[in-house]
């Protein structure tokens, strides 16, 4: 039996740990507090796109859940008076697997205060070429707005085009049309990945923003354009590296996107769970304005290691099992 040794070696892990030290030594520079957050909740994520893992426990009825982000306790921390903060944890998300993914990997999320949608994707291009020990990496980005990138990729509005239309796009068959039906942003995220993002340079970084208001998730709308969301990602190719949003502060419209969300969710067949109500109420004892950014580390090292598999980044991965 040999499937005990570890995926990588040691040299590896120094690399991990030099990629480590670089962020905390950016953070420390400037003025980004450590924290940590538990990793157990009694609320779950109400993002369609994710889901927690949750955990019985042996001396109560309730269910706990693991966290996929450390942001709601984040939120909470700033809106008690904490200053910009990072953390650096890991986190833990339910029926990821494969070449990019695994259900257990690290994320580094940190949330700076009083930034727009341009500083921070100033500071999250500056984190990469930081972590990366590459400051040439940060000057050749690509910029481009979501319905831009669409419309350049595949010829489709992904805000006005019939959905016949993006079915085309996406050269559905007819069990994927009937799957996906006339939720648009399932096209959207379906496109996205097979046509949109591969077409990115894999030689540079690629920043998207201004994911449509139905994608803004926890981010607040742009305000000068009601109809898009100041949100962005970053990749590297096709690669996804970071996530990021202006924050929504209104605990109001926070509390119906969770219902939104909710109904999707009851409506696919997907879990619903219990939301995290501390959030909302953080929310409205006043979160400062603010900015966050969340982004995988081992993403960021199978970058650094010129490698297309996760699984040449950790120590111990999972694999599905038969």
């Amino acid at each position: 039996m040999t499937d005990w040794q570890p995926a990588s070696g040691p040299g590896v892990a120094l690399q991990r740990a030099a990629l480590l030290q670089r962020l905390r030594l950016r953070f420390a520079a400037e003025s980004v507090l450590e924290v940590s957050t538990p990793a157990l909740s009694e609320a779950a994520t109400s993002d369609v796109q994710i889901e927690s893992l949750e955990v019985s426990s042996a001396r109560s009825s309730t269910s706990l859940y693991l966290h996929t982000s450390p942001e709601f306790h984040m939120k909470r921390l700033l809106a008690s008076g904490y200053p910009d903060i990072y953390s650096i944890c890991r986190v833990y998300r339910d029926g990821e697997l494969g070449r990019n993914h695994q259900p257990e990997f690290t994320m580094i999320e940190w949330y700076r205060l009083g930034f727009g949608l341009g500083d921070i994707i100033t500071d999250t291009l500056q984190t990469i070429a930081t972590a990366l020990d590459d400051a040439s990496i940060a000057d050749n980005v690509t910029v481009i707005d979501y319905g831009s990138a669409f419309i350049d990729v595949c010829g489709v509005d992904p805000t006005r085009a019939p959905i016949d239309d993006l079915s085309s796009a996406a050269n559905a068959d007819d069990d994927l049309k009937s799957m996906l039906g006339d939720d648009r942003d399932a096209w959207l995220d379906l496109i996205l990945s097979i046509r949109v993002a591969p077409s990115f340079n894999p030689g540079r970084l690629t920043v998207l923003q201004h994911y449509p208001a139905s994608q803004a998730a926890l981010a607040q709308t742009c305000p000068g354009n009601s109809s898009v969301a100041d949100r962005f990602e970053v990749f590297m190719g096709p690669l996804e590296l970071a996530n990021g949003y202006v924050e929504l502060t209104d605990a109001s419209i926070q509390a119906k996107r969770i219902a939104n969300d909710q109904a999707i969710r009851k409506r696919r067949g997907q879990p619903v769970r219990p939301h995290d109500k501390s959030l909302l109420a953080a929310l409205e004892s006043g979160l400062p304005s603010c900015a966050g950014v969340a982004m995988g580390l081992e993403r960021l090292q199978m970058m650094h290691n010129k490698t297309d598999d996760i699984r040449n980044v950790v120590t111990f991965h999972f694999e599905a099992k038969e």
